[in-house]
């Protein structure tokens, strides 16, 4: 999970490329990434939480 915040709008590319840089991690693990934006001051239930995971065949964005 990613703990500052992160600009959504990346794409899958972009998040990827941050996972790499910043987590020191590999995106095609299958590990399922978890992204915060830069409001994170509440939670609200029944909303999307951004995530990304590599499917096998592809990077799906949650």
């Amino acid at each position: 999970m990613a703990t500052r915040p992160v600009d959504l709008r990346r794409g899958a590319d972009g998040l990827a490329a941050v996972v790499q840089t910043v987590l020191r991690q590999d995106p095609f693990s299958g590990t399922i990434y978890v992204f915060r934006s830069k409001r994170a001051d509440r939670v609200i239930p029944g909303h999307f939480v951004p995530g990304m995971v590599w499917d096998g065949s592809g990077l799906v964005l949650l």
